[in-house]
């Protein structure tokens, strides 16, 4: 009873109508009572109760969503440990990652919102013209309602949350599905999560990517999507069907370039670390690398330096190391793997522990398997160029990808990289680092999804930016030129008053 009022009094939120739902919350995380899947129909309940909450007007005190955001927070302070234990069940993740890419992630994007929730949601005024200098004209940015967040097994907490932090700001209503394949992470937030946030505004549902469709069909305000471009595309259908709005971010190849002209020991070091960390499992990292030929053999050299550094000499062995989050995810791994190029480094793989090592590739081609699929595993092909030239006709021949990297000392080399190529977003001479930033939008473009999230980027998503005009009855003297019945006078003073906006603003914005 003392744990349940402390998080009354830190949650400044409307009370739930339901209290039981409280101590309901309390003994499933106490008890470790099982969490069942949640179908449609029940999915249909959780949104008529998260609408009617949003209407009511619960969610749009900036008070309620600061302390929405504060209980978001203080849930992964009290249960880090829980969630360490639940991210190393599913996919082996050390503790140093868990607590470093995903757990510092979400409160850094929650602690940025609550700085800045007060200026984002002031009303932005805009330049006035001639015709409106008496006028106020702004935008106004309201939340979109309820929203559906889905979240993806590569980094099941981060991927959930740092959404719902957005949605959260903006002042939503929120369903959120994390990933069916991390069940430990998805059962933790299905359990934590109506203990710290509003039992009316904010719901965990446990369902399949066969259900999605169907749920989406359901008529949300927003779908926020993670994952994969097949599982992207059936969500995006089954929106469009209800002009639902649709944010995805999706998986692709990453390219990354490394030029002649580079460190080759700093190189290897970044993207050894972005391609292997949490076994690969990302949709940010690395997929393959286009290796000017010339420096080609000292890189993969430098590469298997690392990984010993990195995980010793059986990464089987090493704490820092992860696992496949499932068999399926092992099994076409280990298919591309050995059906692609020549293995330099590692290769090794143990079914019984959804174990495969930390993999190089050399002499890939272009049709091989591992360059046909996405890769969500510890395996990095090396491809070779002979210049820039031939890597950018590369790069732009496939998909537009989430990510473009690219390393060399040569300014020209990043600058060609960067406004040749399109992406998602471009970094150099380091990786994922730009997907990290809650100062940058983060987001894919073409078949790499479309609209972006983090910091500011996240509550403009969840937002809708309303135009206002609020005028006067003045000026009537003006006006009256675009009231009926219409003379060729008036007609006249309006084409005069058109070309002198050509030279300043707005001059016929009479009307």
């Amino acid at each position: 009873m003392l744990v349940i009022d402390r998080r009354l009094e830190v949650v400044s939120s409307p009370q739930s109508p339901s209290p039981h739902r409280w101590f309901k919350a309390l003994r499933r995380t106490r008890l470790g009572e099982p969490c069942l899947k949640t179908y449609p129909l029940e999915c249909e309940g959780l949104l008529r109760r998260a609408r009617v909450t949003f209407q009511a007007g619960c969610t749009l005190k900036e008070s309620f969503r600061v302390a929405q955001l504060e209980a978001v927070v203080q849930m992964l302070e009290e249960h880090e440990c829980d969630f360490v234990d639940a991210l190393g069940k599913d996919l082996h993740k050390p503790r140093f990652e868990a607590v470093v890419s995903e757990l510092i992630l979400v409160k850094n994007e929650a602690f940025y919102a609550i700085n800045n929730l007060k200026k984002w949601m002031q009303p932005q005024h805009v330049e006035r013209n001639l015709s409106t200098t008496l006028d106020e004209c702004l935008m106004v940015s309201e939340p979109l309602g309820v929203v559906f967040i889905v979240g993806t097994w590569c980094s099941p907490v981060e991927k959930c949350l740092v959404p719902l932090v957005g949605a959260i700001a903006a002042g939503n209503c929120a369903i959120i599905s994390p990933s069916e394949c991390t069940a430990h992470t998805a059962e933790l937030l299905h359990r934590l999560i109506p203990f710290y946030l509003d039992n009316e505004c904010f719901h965990v549902i446990l369902a399949g990517t066969s259900d999605f469709p169907e749920v989406v069909e359901l008529k949300f305000d927003h779908v926020f999507f993670t994952g994969n471009r097949s599982e992207g595309t059936r969500i995006a259908q089954a929106a469009a069907r209800t002009l639902t709005p649709v944010t995805l971010i999706l998986g692709g190849k990453n390219p990354c370039y490394v030029d002649q002209d580079c460190d080759i020991a700093t190189t290897a070091q970044r993207i050894a670390w972005a391609r292997f960390h949490n076994a690969g499992q990302s949709l940010v990292a690395p997929f393959y690398i286009l290796c000017h030929t010339t420096v080609t053999a000292r890189l993969v050299q430098a590469l298997k330096c690392c990984l010993t550094q990195f995980y010793g000499s059986d990464p089987r062995e090493s704490r820092s190391y992860g696992r496949m989050v499932n068999l399926d995810i092992f099994n076409r791994t280990k298919d591309m793997l050995w059906r692609s190029g020549k293995v330099a480094v590692g290769g090794q793989v143990i079914e019984a522990e959804k174990y495969i090592a930390p993999t190089i590739l050399t002499e890939v081609t272009e049709s091989d398997p591992v360059m046909q699929q996405d890769i969500f595993g510890p395996v990095l092909p090396v491809l070779t160029v002979n210049n820039v030239d031939e890597a950018i006709a590369f790069i732009n021949k496939q998909e537009k990808p989430l990510c473009v990297y690219a390393y060399s000392s040569n300014s020209k080399v990043i600058t060609r990289l960067m406004s040749e190529t399109s992406s998602g977003s471009f970094c150099s001479n380091d990786s994922i680092l730009q997907s990290l930033m809650v100062a940058l939008p983060f987001g894919g473009v073409g078949a790499s999804g479309m609209g972006s999230y983090h910091g500011r980027y996240s509550f403009d998503t969840f937002s809708h930016r309303k135009s206002c005009l609020l005028r006067s009855t003045r000026f009537e003297c003006v006006t009256y030129l675009r009231y009926p019945p219409y003379e060729d006078r008036n007609l006249s003073l309006m084409k005069w008053a058109s070309t002198l906006s050509q030279k300043s603003q707005g001059w016929c914005h009479i009307l």
